[in-house]
């Protein structure tokens, strides 16, 4: 075996123990295959090829969407109007052109996206401190996923109460938001459930979160709309991931994966998250 052979197969052979370990000693992990592959026959069974179809988990489960489709009659922020259209056929293959050519209009804080510190801080507006600038090693790693008690907002008391250990770096929180599927409906509702501003600073003070991930608009319950925002976003090192499509996901352990759109100058990104078992 020539050199360079030898150190391929030593990289292999620790790859494959890391994996080994990984799967019996993660609790996020069971004893099924890393990856699986579903063909087209197993997915579609029944459904003519032509027949499009919305596909919330991959690889038999182990990979989750949670992100929202955008709808034209999902809610628009602080809003009694849907969404509306987002996506406009400019140019198509119908009317003679060489090929079907969309545009996107949308609000950069429409749907699942998340907000760079430049959304509330004018300063950190003209610095800079926009979507592209976001740390990606944040917006991708181990998360847990928490269920919050459904009768109040998200307080110090009720951030004390969930007994989120030190070292817990992204965190996702679902709310009553959820069980009244306030995503599914026309207009927004401005009743919704998120983080007052107490409860935003115990977490800034109490833990080691850099990512919170909430399933409404914004993170932040309307009552304390803009001052938990800024407690959030103030030292630049928190990220905040709304929106996002928690329904029937099990509570625990996942790795979390977020990217944004590389928008130059842009306060706010959509973005698609991905939870994988």
């Amino acid at each position: 075996m020539v050199p360079s052979q030898a150190i391929l197969f030593f990289l292999f052979l620790c790859f494959s123990f890391t994996v080994i370990a990984a799967q019996s000693a993660h609790p996020a992990f069971d004893d099924s295959p890393l990856c699986t592959v579903t063909t087209n026959a197993e997915e579609l069974a029944g459904v003519s090829s032509t027949t499009p179809v919305e596909i919330e988990e991959y690889g038999n489960g182990r990979i989750i969407d949670i992100t929202h489709a955008y709808r034209p009659d999902m809610p628009k922020f602080m809003s009694v109007d849907s969404l509306g259209q987002v996506v406009f056929l400019r140019e198509s293959l119908a009317n003679g052109s060489l090929a079907n050519f969309s545009e996107l209009k949308i609000g950069m804080h429409s749907g699942t996206h998340v907000d760079a510190p430049g959304h509330v801080f004018q300063e950190y507006y003209e610095a800079g401190f926009d979507i592209n600038t976001l740390d990606l090693d944040v917006l991708n790693g181990p998360a847990l996923l928490v269920d919050v008690p459904r009768d109040k907002n998200i307080t110090a008391e009720v951030m004390e109460s969930l007994h989120i250990p030190r070292g817990v770096r992204r965190v996702l929180f679902r709310t009553l938001n959820t069980d009244r599927k306030l995503m599914w409906k026309k207009e927004c509702d401005m009743s919704y459930v998120g983080f007052m501003k107490d409860g935003a600073q115990w977490l800034v003070d109490n833990t080691d979160i850099k990512l919170v991930g909430l399933d409404f608009l914004s993170v932040a319950a309307f009552d304390d709309l803009i001052p938990a925002h800024l407690v959030f976003l103030k030292n630049r090192d928190i990220i905040l991931v709304e929106a996002l499509k928690l329904d029937g996901v099990k509570p625990g352990i996942y790795s979390l994966h977020c990217l944004p759109l590389r928008l130059v100058g842009a306060e706010g990104s959509p973005i698609r998250c991905i939870l994988i078992k």
